[in-house]
């Protein structure tokens, strides 16, 4: 890269390493901000389908898991675009700030001005439909700036940390924001006028987050940097991606780990089971949602001392070691909340409150150590793309994962519709304050620990064939300097 992109070298491994500036991480990271206000937003589509439009709750489930089946088949699309869009002002700006810009006015309107103004069904679909596409299309593009802003093993954990750190932090606050400070100004129950003011809340959010993001990449968002290393330039062709996914084994191994991951994710992150495990098990929905909080924020340093590890150690032996943590953490995790009353938790000071501090900052601790080795391995799985073909195509890498992946986890809106179901909410949503059943308790220890735990037996076994370790990544970069050296000289 030129000197003009001021982007700083390094020489390590006998590699000639490219390095961004801190403030670019920065940056680039506040696409946390745009991402997660969307996802708290869209947390909230069961009730929105429910109150705004008159959605059973299983029929939610359904649709929750249809339109998410759609949001994979637009990833290979996106792809296409990806490759074909080439301006004076960019290519990532263009298609950052284009998706948002759909995706926002899906989302006002599918939250505010069209719910609760007696529209249906029908309706409601194609307004999450169309948020889908706008959101495909900024997230698809978000996942290729890491591998374009660095491709030093040392660096690359550390654009995790603080993607990481905002992906943590910004749902947090605004899960205290929406649920300590706006829920009680509203009733203290989901209603329209929450649900109108939540979304304009999180759309300003990602508003700023895009313009940040749009800022920190402004100097790679070159022509010349999206290039392979072969002679032979052409525009992209389906089988291409069917090539990708039949011949990049990382990509096969991260998929099935991630997918996993995901579909766990999902289903724990709705807001039936959010208000399942806090507002009726634990019976105090406010005072639990900053207590868990308050285990996130120290929880930093655990991706902080991750990415040190990712960076001495590699990326793929990073997510082995913290899967494992993770697992181990979640069981004991279950057996504590087995073996004591639940609403003791929100005694404040008191040793089971204490005991769950502990345990929440050691598990999202665990969890933001994989997640931030996991932004690093996608960059290196880019990389052993363009070292097995030639071909610089990010958006075909991170498409045909978004496309199984999201395929997988569309069933977890289904997964936690139905489980609320078969303990008793088939017309109703549960609510704060609602008695907590042995059947509510074991279905929130299911969904919130279970699933996860599940998700990461399938981590460690993909990763058992899955050779993109420190040392073959090194193998790798050399590789694709002297293939682009070669071609230089050409």
């Amino acid at each position: 890269m030129s000197e003009k992109h001021r982007l700083t070298q390094s020489e390590i491994d006998g590699v000639q390493y490219r390095r961004a500036k801190l403030w670019q991480i920065i940056l680039y990271a506040c696409n946390g901000l745009v991402g997660m206000s969307v996802y708290s937003l869209i947390g909230l589509a069961s009730y929105s389908a429910s109150i705004g439009y008159g959605i059973s709750t299983i029929i939610v489930g359904y649709i929750l898991t249809g339109t998410r089946i759609f949001d994979a088949i637009t990833d290979p699309m996106v792809a296409f675009l990806y490759d074909r869009i080439n301006t004076k002002f960019g290519k990532l700006r263009i298609m950052l700030a284009g998706g948002f810009l759909i995706e926002a006015v899906a989302l006002l309107a599918m939250f505010d001005f069209v719910s609760s103004k007696g529209f249906g069904t029908i309706v409601f679909i194609l307004l999450y439909c169309l948020y889908v596409i706008g959101y495909t299309i900024t997230n698809m593009t978000a996942q290729t700036i890491p591998a374009l802003l660095s491709n030093d093993p040392k660096q690359r954990p550390v654009i995790g940390v603080w993607a990481t750190a905002f992906n943590y932090l910004v749902p947090i606050t605004l899960t205290i924001v929406l649920n300590v400070v706006l829920l009680p100004m509203f009733g203290g129950t989901y209603n329209q006028a929450f649900l109108s003011a939540a979304c304009r809340i999180c759309v300003l959010i990602g508003l700023i987050g895009i313009i940040l993001v749009c800022i920190g990449v402004s100097e790679i968002d070159r022509p010349e940097n999206f290039v392979g290393t072969g002679e032979k330039k052409e525009h992209l062709k389906i089988r291409d991606m069917i090539d990708v996914l039949r011949g990049n084994r990382p990509l096969q191994c991260y998929i099935i780990s991630a997918a996993s991951d995901k579909i766990a994710q999902q289903t724990a992150s709705q807001s039936i089971v959010v208000t399942l495990m806090f507002g009726i098990v634990i019976g105090n929905m406010g005072l639990s949602t900053i207590l868990n909080a308050i285990g996130m924020f120290p929880s930093i340093i655990f991706a902080i001392l991750g990415a040190k590890y990712a960076g001495k150690y590699g990326s793929q032996k990073t997510i082995v070691v913290w899967t494992w943590i993770s697992t181990v953490i979640a069981a004991v995790t279950i057996l504590f909340f087995a073996g004591i009353d639940p609403s003791g938790i929100a005694v404040m000071l008191s040793p089971m409150m204490i005991i769950y501090v502990i345990l929440t900052f050691a598990l999202n601790g665990a969890k933001m150590c994989i997640t931030t080795a996991n932004t690093s391995f996608m960059a290196d799985i880019i990389d052993y793309e363009l070292d097995r073909s030639g071909r610089y195509v990010p958006a075909v890498v991170t498409g045909v994962y978004s496309l199984i992946d999201k395929i997988v986890s569309a069933f977890g809106a289904t997964i936690a519709a139905g489980a609320v179901a078969l303990i008793g909410y088939t017309t109703t949503m549960p609510q704060p304050g609602d008695t907590c059943t042995s059947a509510v308790f074991w279905t929130a220890m299911a969904l919130n620990f279970g699933m996860p735990i599940l998700g990461w037996i399938c981590t460690l076994i993909a990763m058992r064939f899955c050779h993109l370790d420190k040392a073959e990544m090194v193998k790798v970069q050399k590789r694709i300097q002297a293939k682009k050296e070669s071609l230089d000289r050409n």
